[in-house]
């Protein structure tokens, strides 16, 4: 049986359903600058975007956060709690009324609670899958109604609400505005701060019930879900002589491109190599590169290495030219 058909007979209900499910949409965002320029336009990933919502999922994954979200503390005292009523209130025959052993009986004016709310948790357990499809369902329906923005990066230089305000202004952002940052975004997160309206969020903190009730999700590049992320790490070490001379400075930088679904598609390796003279001055800059490709199952196909190498002479033969020439 091949993907593209499926017998109904033999089939299981959930394999019927998932042949019946239509294919991801393809949508795409004008990504612009906080001044409203628009700067292209920029396919969203489908698996993320262009999905048909699942209500039912949606329903129970916010109903569970907003569970999550209550603290539980309510209580009600039963007649055990209330204080009095150790004695009978009265004899048991010959007053006409009702037997009664405790005058902090439900039944009583001043007596306990019957079956009232006590502390407890009102968590519900929900699979890591089912909250990923909420998710999903949830920029999936924003994205339908063009309401996913998209701008390069907040470049605010310091906390400002005006410029916040601004920036809004020039996207043409109107309503309830969810803002999702990075961690190096603290000061557009201090700058949003004092507006009402907008609501900001790191990236590992977007849930589907935030996008719900926001008119539009704000992304930038760094945080668009989907889109391919590098992650950079460097390293320097210096080489000194026996006399405690520097002789020698390596900076490594390693760069880990990933793809939307987080495998990782290539690997880049910099390293600059300054080799430093007697009197203390670079004699060479040796720059190595090696380039590491991989395929979807991470499998390497391909590795590019690059050397380029500086001399100092040369530069200063160079520049003694072009005065002589001035």
């Amino acid at each position: 049986m091949s993907a593209d058909t499926i017998d109904f007979e033999t089939a299981s209900p959930s394999e019927i359903r998932r042949f019946l499910r239509p294919a991801p949409a393809q949508r795409s965002v004008a990504r612009r600058s906080i001044d409203g320029a628009e700067l292209g336009q920029v396919e969203l990933d489908p698996e993320t975007f262009g999905i048909e919502p699942n209500q039912a999922v949606l329903h129970q994954v916010v109903t569970a956060q907003l569970a999550a979200a209550r603290s539980g503390t309510q209580s009600t005292k039963t007649r055990a709690d209330v204080r009095g009523g150790g004695i009978k209130p009265f004899n048991q025959k010959g007053t006409g009324r009702a037997r009664a052993g405790s005058s902090r009986s439900p039944v009583w004016i001043g007596g306990g609670v019957a079956l009232g709310p006590k502390p407890r948790s009102y968590v519900q357990k929900t699979p890591k899958k089912m909250k990923a499809l909420a998710l999903r369902s949830a920029l999936s329906d924003r994205a339908a109604i063009g309401k996913v923005a998209l701008v390069d990066q907040w470049s605010f230089e310091a906390p400002s609400t005006k410029a916040a305000v601004a920036a809004l202004r020039a996207l043409e952002l109107e309503g309830r505005v969810l803002v999702v940052l990075s961690e190096d975004d603290f000061v557009a997160d201090r700058s949003f701060g004092n507006l009402p309206e907008v609501q900001t969020l790191l990236v590992n903190e977007l849930n589907a019930y935030d996008i719900l009730v926001n008119d539009w999700v704000v992304f930038t590049d760094e945080t668009l879900p989907g889109s391919p992320k590098v992650v950079s790490a460097s390293e320097i070490d210096v080489v000194e002589d026996e006399d405690g001379n520097v002789v020698e400075i390596v900076e490594t930088e390693v760069d880990v491109v990933t793809d939307g679904k987080g495998h990782v598609t290539e690997i880049i390796e910099t390293e600059i190599d300054e080799i430093i003279g007697e009197d203390g001055e670079v004699e060479a800059v040796v720059e190595t590169q090696v380039d590491v490709t991989l395929d979807d199952e991470g499998e390497v196909t391909s590795v590019t290495e690059t050397v380029v190498v500086e001399l100092a002479d040369e530069e200063s033969a160079d520049e003694e030219s072009e005065g002589n020439k001035s």
